[in-house]
């Protein structure tokens, strides 16, 4: 089973869906290159469409929901194309390191946020406690230098355990216990507007990621072709490692549980739910049966 063709399909469809999400969002493809070469390192936009230091673009709460309602099964069909694209690759790792003992300090040291402070016998018998550092993430002492570009994630992450899942109210749905005639009532703050303005900072960043992957479909496949071979290495280091990349069940976002071409779907479904139940299929061929030729 060849599935070039397949593939190469779906990508130009994912495209198209895609190019909609941006126009949907107000931005330009321009400026979703730019954000995903690091245009948000410090400079701001002229129209400001990016997220910078200066600058966080909000959408009101209902259009970024539509636009989550197609980008949550774009991207799972990007990464089973991903997949599905590097059935055959080969790979070269390099060795591996061998493993070297951090040296171990005479004097006692304490870590604090990547920092660390070596800390005399008479500082601990005094009850030194150094304070939190709160440049983490600005640059300063303790956070990072420049911002790596965010790249889709070939790993899905599964689904959490309902046992362990917490029941929340929403504030303006909370009880209120009132003692008629001693306690007033207090007043609840009214129910989230569709119109409300949401900061949509990190939907530009996964609209950019979507894009970076599905303009390099063959550099991905080679960076999951490259994770999957790590995987393989260490399996006897750490057989508890998670190597299928898949989540079990239907793919997140969609609402087809398979491919069927011959099937006539209901209004319900949309274009993007039947590309990524091809894209399941394809992907779940390339996992099952590995060219090994």
């Amino acid at each position: 089973m060849d599935g070039t063709l397949a593939i190469d399909n779906n990508l130009n469809a994912l495209k198209r869906i895609l190019a909609g999400l941006v126009a949907m969002a107000g931005l330009g493809q321009p400026a979703i290159a730019s954000r995903q070469s690091g245009a948000a390192d410090g400079g701001t936009h002229p129209d400001c469409p990016l997220p910078t230091a200066d600058c966080h673009p909000t959408l009101p709460r209902h259009l970024r929901l539509a636009i989550l309602r197609l980008l949550r099964p774009a991207e799972s069909a990007a990464r089973r194309l991903i997949i599905a694209a590097a059935r055959g690759l080969t790979v070269t790792l390099p060795p591996p390191r061998p493993f070297q003992p951090k040296p171990v300090s005479p004097e006692p040291t304490l870590r604090r946020f990547g920092i660390a402070v070596t800390l005399s016998p008479k500082d601990l018998e005094a009850g030194l406690i150094l304070p939190r550092s709160r440049g983490r993430g600005t640059g300063e002492a303790g956070g990072g230098g420049t911002r790596r570009a965010i790249a889709l994630p070939l790993f899905e992450p599964l689904r959490p355990l309902r046992s362990n899942a917490r029941r929340t109210v929403p504030p303006h749905a909370a009880p209120r216990i009132l003692l008629p005639g001693i306690a007033a009532p207090h007043p609840l703050p009214p129910p989230p507007s569709r119109d409300d303005p949401i900061d949509a900072t990190r939907l530009t960043q996964r609209l950019a990621a979507l894009a970076a992957a599905l303009d390099d479909i063959e550099g991905q496949a080679e960076r999951f072709a490259r994770r999957q071979a790590r995987a393989a290495r260490s399996a006897h280091d750490r057989p508890a490692r998670r190597i299928w990349p898949l989540r079990p069940g239907r793919p997140p976002g969609g609402r087809l549980t398979r491919y069927d071409p011959s099937a006539i779907h209901g209004r319900r479904v949309r274009e993007v739910d039947e590309i990524l139940a091809h894209a399941h299929a394809l992907a779940l061929h390339a996992l099952r049966r590995p060219d090994t030729s």
